[in-house]
């Protein structure tokens, strides 16, 4: 998947945080001026994720990974996911209608 454009960095920051703070299942463990780490915990078997989101200033680009902690296949899960966050950052940037 492709990193976000983003224009300000404290406003991005923010955008995100309060995305991943409106998922039941996701538990921000880090944050750093560039830098934010997730949890997300799968619904039923409980497994755990990491979702890493790398603020690159010099390219004002997001960039983001979501691995699993076990296991070889998720079944699209961590995908799945990444399209939503995406979508919904994107959705809830200024001026985008």
């Amino acid at each position: 998947m492709e990193p976000l454009p983003y224009g300000d960095l404290e406003e991005a920051r923010a955008r995100l945080l309060a995305l991943l703070g409106g998922r039941s299942n996701a538990k921000v463990v880090t944050v750093e001026p560039t830098y934010v780490r997730a949890e997300f915990r799968s619904t039923i078997l409980r497994f755990v994720d990491d979702v890493e989101f790398l603020f690159d200033e010099k390219a004002k680009r997001l960039q983001f990974r979501s691995a699993s902690r076990v296991g070889r296949s998720d079944f699209g899960v961590n995908r799945k996911r990444m399209e939503g966050i995406v979508r919904e950052y994107q959705a809830r940037t200024p001026g985008r209608k």
